[in-house]
């Protein structure tokens, strides 16, 4: 068996041979020789010369779209970009107002959309309530309330939106160090629902079992009983045929 030093040595010539070999090609207007493509000496002068590797450029590009050439939301505002309609509209919430343009009829939550407002969603059948906010001093249910054609021309539509209790924004970090504690805290309280289970499940068994024995007890005893009874009728009546 070859030891793993000798046939690196051997990998390490034949990979110099292949360097310093060169093709030498004849064509009708010469002799032109070339180094090995392998190993050529550009390819080695460029990858040693850099030093390190190259910045990765993506075979795809994102092209530029219309709203990014003329601005969009992000740049210019809810309330610059796209916005069509008659009635305007305010959206309150907090100490945050939001502006917007609505056409009679069109529903309250694609204006909000629109307008960039946070509306919290139940049911989205006017059934729950959760979405219910106050316009125009009447509560009414953006999920199925529309814009009214009474609002044409009489000033601005005010809706103010129930405030959110809490907001979940993201660290950006795949975990932290309260993640890493609940995470044991949970298993914790799942092993203790398992052993919990266990014990219940395990006293079901035995009352299970109890109430089977007893019941096949009470079987052999009225078994026993019946054929005690019988035995001792035919022990003082004689049997069919012979009276």
């Amino acid at each position: 068996m070859n030891h793993p030093s000798s046939v690196f040595q051997v990998l390490w010539v034949a990979a110099v041979c292949l360097a310093s070999f060169t093709i030498t090609t004849t064509t009708a207007f010469g002799t032109v020789a070339r180094q090995s493509p392998l190993f050529s000496s550009t390819s080695l002068a460029a990858a040693t010369a850099s030093g390190k590797k190259k910045p990765y450029k993506p075979k795809w590009v994102k092209k530029e779209t219309l709203a990014d050439s003329l601005g969009d939301t992000s740049s210019l505002g809810f309330d610059k970009v796209g916005l069509k309609g008659t009635i305007p509209v305010v959206f309150k919430q907090g100490n945050e107002t939001r502006t917007s343009m609505a056409w009679a009829g069109q529903p309250i939550r694609d204006v909000a959309s629109q307008a960039g407002q946070y509306i919290q969603y139940g049911c989205g059948k006017g059934e729950c309530g959760t979405c219910e906010c106050m316009m125009n001093g009447k509560w009414v249910r953006p999920c199925i309330e529309t814009v009214p054609a009474t609002a044409e021309g009489a000033g601005d539509l005010v809706l103010q939106i129930k405030a959110v209790k809490s907001k979940a924004t993201s660290s950006g970090q795949f975990f932290s160090i309260k993640s890493f504690f609940m995470g044991f805290w949970n298993n914790i309280l799942g092993m203790l629902g398992f052993f919990r289970f266990r014990k219940k499940a395990s006293e079901n068994w035995d009352e299970r079992k109890a109430y089977e024995d007893l019941v096949a007890q009470k079987t052999l005893e009225k078994k026993l009983a019946k054929e005690a009874t019988q035995k001792n009728g035919n022990n003082g009546n004689p049997a069919p045929g012979m009276a």
